[in-house]
């Protein structure tokens, strides 16, 4: 899957968000958590011990569309590693099994929490092989997703898709779910016979059945591990194409059908540029993708066949705001890096996504030059530095759930690491290492001692002091640089000071010089570039001091100075520098990073000569991430002069500098920002613009304002966004006269994304929350809290919540129920406690009130548990009336 830390612009809306959340990560940060071990007696998690070496796994399903089951059958074939096997559990949970049977005697089975346990008698050998098969049941909670009419989905559309990682699969099928553990697979489906079924591998069956039902049989050859496991089937509309030999295709539902090219086009590409720098041809028979509905994520790299959520999909008038090419290539890396070669656990994550980060970048700046790799990088080191909270390093043990590894220090913290060694290896030498460490490592396990021994064999470097500093321990270097020109000896004196809690600025007690133990001191190489008027100079230094002065003789005092002037270091480094070195900086043609950081620290500065330079660079710059940091540059000075830079900058070719302009010139409350807006309005044809132009227009609340967003409140585009950004907007005039528009507006939801209805309907509930009447919305928004589809259940509960009305707690109570992490419950809980403020109860009332919550759950358990053991005491009564067991003992 696909992760970045984002510092989001506050201009964007709570929907859009989301959906840049989503586009830039694969898995972290989802609500379905799934704890895959006990943690051993020190709190680390480790991978489990292998009791067996399965060896092959056949499921033959026939999903139930309507009731929205599966039954099959689960067959698996293995051998005991090592000692006599008694008892083997599978990972399963909440499968009615109905049998099993095996090719060695079994005893007994039973499904537990823990999965199905199985007992054989004898034991079974070491090296013989079994062939175990389970028929069971299911009505899966998570793993296998269900997109019916049933649960409010277009008949036409109707499809079912799966998720493995890290432990979903276990909920549809019996298996050993953990990714230390390698097999080949197939998927037998059956389907009615208009549906497409996909799965891993190579298609090698297809046959009618009665009653219009067909079968769809595929093979996965080569071992993967258990949550690479697809399914997808379905009403399902198919672009093709190829790369040399190997199939790809295209797969969307068939109301997203129009918008697949503008997705699919760059996959042929990508993977062209993936096998020349992995220099390993693609491992798999085909290549698909498939758009579902509701997707969690932003994209789920199953083998040969991804999953990927509706963002990537986006119409021609977008231009490029929402082509997530690096999404696409993202999840094309994993068929190398995840599915080749795999994470051994999930401590080792960083293996799988630092890898696809970092080569989607290095794809985008294949495609689109060099300034646009470093650029995405450059992006990343500002997230890590941003998130000054994370104490652990990226393989770290102590994680309670899976879950809690799918994090910036996998995602943006891996792609880092390798682009540091990239930068000490060179790029030719970097190719050869990872090209070992992918040949060497084919189909297997691995973990960052695999990766560290790959890299040594090929460089000849020791590269434990890099790993143990950089991935083994946490943080990242802080760093206060200085600059000092001597000219009596034409020396540039650069002096570097590590920053730990004890020396930082923020330190109370500032003559303390003792080495924070969790900010240790780092070293590492950099450049030092120093730029005259007719000379480059780069030194290269290296850094492992507290505090450390560099001397450069030059031959005239330098009118840029650069410290890790090809950004090769991760760290926060804080120069400050004269406005006239960073003018000539922000000019710098070579150096995209130079521009990029002066920039941001012209951003401090509020003169003039400053804007005029940044104005300059707005519409000059070559690279549109300059022009944009410019454009993000001027919002910060926030001056009228900074506004005027704005709006007479407003003419740019490229959409993402077109979108932050509009965006920039937003952040200020002024009559010529909203003139600005209002004029955008008038001449602006994307769709997405026009809704970022709407959303600030909230702050004046007069006619023309008021007559823009009512008359665009109704238009139709993309995803509703026009619509979600009048309603942004009206949010923000918070006037509840607009109440009736919005009703009508978001009345089908439909026509909404699921992103962006909850913040909608949120809307609406907050325009009503101080009416003295606020029953007609109570129940506008109370229709939705029986609809299909769960998500919209969950945002009508939590928009009760926003409309803080008392006499909905009875109504939300009802939905206080059922598993403790369930989204409505959460939701419910949630709502409950702001409508109980809202209504003034005591704190003891309301403390009370939980109290009785909570009781009346626990007491619904005991009661369930003392019915349990009188079934079992009349069973044991049953038993012992018929005949004493042979192992009873005598009291």
């Amino acid at each position: 899957m696909a992760i970045a830390c984002l510092v989001l612009d506050t201009s964007v809306s709570k929907a859009e968000e989301i959906g840049l959340e989503q586009a830039n990560m694969c898995r972290y940060g989802s609500e379905e958590i799934v704890s895959q071990l006990k943690a051993s007696a020190s709190g680390r998690q480790y991978a489990p011990d292998r009791q067996v070496d399965l060896l092959h796994l056949k499921l033959d399903v026939t999903p139930d569309f309507k009731k929205r089951t599966v039954a099959g059958s689960c067959e698996l074939t293995f051998v005991p590693l090592a000692r006599p096997l008694r008892e083997l559990t599978l990972n399963a949970i909440d499968l009615d099994v109905q049998d099993v049977e095996a090719n060695v005697g079994i005893s007994d089975y039973e499904m537990t929490p823990e999965g199905l346990v199985i007992a054989f008698d004898p034991a079974v050998e070491p090296r013989k092989q079994v062939l175990l098969k389970v028929d069971y049941e299911a009505e899966p909670k998570k793993g296998l997703y269900f997109r019916t009419p049933e649960v409010g989905f277009r008949k036409e559309d109707a499809h079912i898709w799966t998720q493995g990682e890290p432990h979903e699969a276990r909920h549809w099928f019996p298996s050993i779910d953990y990714p230390n553990e390698r097999f080949t697979s197939e998927v037998i489906c059956h389907v009615p016979q208009e549906m497409t079924v996909l799965s891993n591998g190579r298609m090698v069956g297809r046959q009618n059945e009665p009653g219009e039902m067909k079968s769809v049989h595929w093979q996965q050859q080569k071992p993967h591990v258990n949550y690479l496991i697809a399914l997808a089937a379905g009403h399902l509309d198919k672009l093709e194409g190829n790369y040399r030999d190997i199939p790809l295709g295209f797969y969307t539902t068939k109301s997203r059908a129009p918008y697949a090219p503008n997705a699919f086009r760059d996959t042929a590409d990508i993977l062209g540029f993936l096998e020349k720098e992995i220099g390993v041809p693609y491992p798999w028979p085909k290549y698909d993708q498939i758009v579902v509905e509701d997707y969690h994520m932003g994209g789920m790299e199953n083998t040969s066949l991804t999953v990927l959520n509706p963002i990537v999909l986006f119409p021609d008038e977008s231009e490029n705001l929402r082509d997530l090419q690096i999404l696409i290539a993202h999840e094309l890396v994993h068929q190398w890096f995840g599915d080749y070669v795999t994470c051994k656990d999930w401590s080792e994550l960083w293996l799988n996504e630092g890898f696809a980060v970092y080569y989607s970048y290095l794809y985008g700046g294949y495609k689109h030059g060099k300034d646009t790799m470093l650029y995405s990088v450059y992006n990343d080191r500002r997230g890590i530095i941003y998130n000054k909270n994370e104490k652990r390093p990226i393989v770290f043990r102590h994680y309670k759930k899976a879950w809690d590894q799918f994090d910036q220090r996998a995602y943006a913290k891996g792609s880092w690491i390798l682009h540091m060694l990239r930068a000490r290896l060179g790029e030719e030498l970097f190719r050869k290492a990872v090209n070992h460490y992918v040949k060497k490592n084919a189909l297997r396990s691995v973990d960052s001692h695999d990766l560290q021994q790959a890299f040594e064999d090929v460089s000849g470097l020791s590269l434990a002091p890099f790993f143990d500093q950089w991935v083994h321990n946490p943080g990242h270097p802080r760093l206060k640089v200085t600059y000092d020109w001597q000219s009596g000896n034409k020396l540039a004196k650069v002096s570097v000071e590590q920053l730990t809690k004890s020396n930082s600025d923020d330190d109370k007690d500032k003559k303390k010089k003792k080495v924070d133990k969790e900010t240790p001191l780092f070293d590492f190489p950099v450049t030092l570039r120093f730029v005259g008027k007719d000379f480059v100079v780069d030194e290269s230094v290296l850094v492992d001091k507290q505090q450390q002065d560099f001397y450069v003789s030059l031959p005239s005092r330098p009118e840029i100075v650069r410290f890790d002037a090809n950004m090769e270091v991760l760290a926060d480094i804080t120069f400050d520098k004269p406005k006239k070195m960073l003018y000539k900086q922000l000019r710098g043609e070579e150096d995209v990073v130079g521009r990029l950081l002066a920039a941001k620290a012209l951003s401090e500065k509020d003169d003039q000569k400053t804007i005029d330079q940044l104005k300059t660079a707005l519409n000059d710059d070559p690279f549109y991430g300059v022009r944009l940091e410019a454009a993000k540059a001027l919002a910060a000075i926030g001056t009228p002069q900074a506004l005027r830079a704005l709006t007479s900058s407003l003419a740019q070719d490229d959409a993402r500098v077109r979108r932050q302009v509009v965006r920039s010139i937003g952040t200020f409350f002024h009559p010529e920002s909203k003139e600005a807006l209002l004029a955008v309005l008038q001449r602006e044809k994307n769709p997405d613009i026009v809704a970022d132009a709407l959303r600030p227009l909230g702050k004046y609340p007069n006619a023309e304002v008021s007559g823009e967003i009512r008359s665009l409140l109704p238009t139709h585009s993309y995803d509703n966004a026009v619509a979600s950004g009048a309603i942004d907007a009206i949010r923000t005039l918070d006037d509840p006269a607009y109440i009736p528009m919005v009703q009508k507006a978001i009345a089908d939801e439909g026509q909404y994304p699921s992103k962006a209805f909850p913040a909608s309907l949120d809307a609406l509930a907050y325009l009503a929350r101080n009416l003295d009447e606020r029953t007609e919305v109570r129940e506008f928004i109370i229709d939705y809290l029986n609809h299909p589809r769960e998500k919209v259940q969950v945002a009508a509960i939590k928009a009760l919540g926003s409309l803080r009305d008392p006499a909905a707690i009875e109504i939300v109570r009802s939905f206080n129920v059922g598993p403790s992490d369930g989204r409505k419950k959460k939701a419910a809980i949630e709502t409950l406690k702001q409508l109980r403020d809202e209504k003034k109860l005591p704190v003891e009332l309301g403390d009370l009130r939980g109290e009785v919550e909570r009781l009346r759950e626990q007491n619904e358990t005991f009661r369930k548990e003392v019915n349990d053991v009188k079934k079992q005491l009349e069973a044991a009564k049953t038993n012992n009336s018929v005949e004493p067991s042979e192992d009873a003992s005598e009291e």
